[in-house]
């Protein structure tokens, strides 16, 4: 058993090459070989987002606080919201991040292929992100 204390992990600043505005990664876990996923609690300040991405194995994402925006390539913007669960098949692209006033946390949970977990693309444009 390996317990990880609440603390005991820093924080990073999400990487301006992958993300759009203020964005705050805490890692909750990374599972040792052979089990491939991991955890990390995201944190979005308003208007901040990714950038398009795709997962090799898919992603699951769990809305903990705030009011953030979700979407995959061709489809329509969605609201989401504390208590939602949103999952990600392997290889759509999509992006997500906080509304444009509010913040918003999400616990992001995927599984590395070949040790990669995601595949960043180019970033969300200021229209794409207004679009309703």
């Amino acid at each position: 058993m390996d317990i990880k204390r609440s603390g005991s992990q820093p924080s990073g600043i999400g990487p301006a090459e992958w993300f759009t505005g203020t964005v705050r990664v805490d890692p909750l876990f990374q599972a040792p070989d052979p089990a491939r996923v991991l955890g990390a609690s995201v944190t979005f300040e308003p208007g901040a987002r990714t950038a398009w991405h795709t997962h090799p194995l898919g992603q699951t994402l769990i809305v903990t606080a705030g009011a953030g925006r979700a979407q995959r390539w061709g489809g329509p913007i969605e609201e989401i919201r504390p208590g939602d669960v949103i999952w990600i098949p392997p290889g759509e692209k999509h992006w997500h991040g906080a509304a444009a006033t509010t913040a918003m946390t999400h616990i992001a949970v995927q599984e590395q292929l070949n040790g990669k977990a995601v595949d960043w693309m180019e970033k969300v444009s200021a229209e794409e992100y207004r679009s309703e």
